[in-house]
């Protein structure tokens, strides 16, 4: 048992590809999406758990199975057997706040295994940025034998975003952005982040501003087919079909829905002229970590978040 790999996986997709490609190691499976809602620094705690208990099955119907994330997470107990650790996740937002949790947590419990990163993104000869799970065997195996070897400066950074992200002043996250790390992607994740919040002229946050961008420039069906168009034009946002599906909802003030046809009403047409802010008539009160989205603003002149001036306390 002693010398295993032990591999931290975004997901039980590509759990699933690396046993069938017989990657050798024990594996733990990553299954949250720590990008929405409120969040506790420490992670192995009831607090943590019943926190995200209660906002997963609030906003999106969800039961934690608490049996199977307390199994996955008390193989971070026994890393006796482990000679490394092998974190396999994204270039998108959904997963380097995921990335960046596991992370501290690690730090958190005092484990000093050596820790590689395995992040897709760009693939020499695509076009688009490829997940893991879409990558070739040839592709996924290469990335692996190139895994990046995190220092003690990565670790103490990822550590330091985390509890930023946890706490009450995002802009504090901007230097991080314009740093050099071993975490090619977390800049644009970040600037990604900030822009989550509505924007202080038409109250509309980056990716609601897609959204309706993608129906004014596009033959738009129905929700479902919106929804396809959002999860294949969402940068580096890497939502899924839940979060997408509540976000379109959200924004279905903006719309016009007749037979096989959805186009934006006047009210679409004056948010993208920012002739008025929609967020409150949005009303997408969901937190980031330790922040209300409604209680910031996003304002591109002096590129950082200030208070929203209706919620002033």
């Amino acid at each position: 048992m002693e010398n295993q790999t032990l591999h931290i996986t975004n997901g039980n997709s590509l759990t699933d590809y690396l046993q069938e490609l017989d990657v050798k190691g024990e594996i733990l499976t990553w299954g949250e999406m720590l990008c929405e809602g409120p969040l506790v620094e420490t992670i192995d705690s009831d607090l943590f758990l019943n926190t995200r208990k209660e906002f997963l099955n609030t906003t999106y119907n969800i039961e934690i199975d608490e049996y199977e994330f307390k199994e996955e997470l008390n193989k971070l107990n026994y890393t006796e057997q482990y000679s490394e650790i092998v974190l396999w996740f994204e270039y998108d937002l959904f997963c380097h706040i995921n990335l960046i949790g596991v992370i501290h947590l690690i730090h958190q419990k005092g484990i000093k295994l050596p820790l590689y990163l395995v992040c897709s993104g760009r693939v020499k000869g695509e076009p688009d940025l490829k997940g893991l799970s879409e990558l070739k065997p040839n592709q996924l195996l290469k990335h692996y034998n190139e895994k990046i070897k995190l220092s003690e400066e990565d670790i103490s950074l990822a550590s330091i975003i985390w509890q930023t992200y946890c706490g009450k002043d995002h802009n504090l996250l901007k230097p991080f952005i314009v740093k050099k790390t071993s975490f090619i992607y977390l800049n644009s994740c970040l600037k990604a982040h900030l822009k989550r919040f509505p924007d202080s002229k038409n109250g509309l946050c980056s990716l609601e501003e897609n959204v309706l961008k993608l129906v004014e420039s596009n033959e738009i069906k129905s929700r479902h087919h919106l929804l396809g168009y959002a999860l294949n034009y969402q940068g580096y946002y890497g939502f899924g079909d839940l979060q997408w599906i509540r976000i379109i909802d959200k924004l279905s003030i903006f719309f016009t829905e007749t037979g096989n046809t959805l186009k934006l009403n006047r009210k679409g047409h004056e948010a993208l002229l920012g002739q008025h802010n929609f967020s409150t008539e949005i009303n997408d009160n969901i937190t980031y970590g330790g922040l209300n989205k409604l209680d910031y603003q996003f304002s591109k002149a002096q590129n950082k978040l200030i208070k929203t001036i209706i919620n002033p306390n």
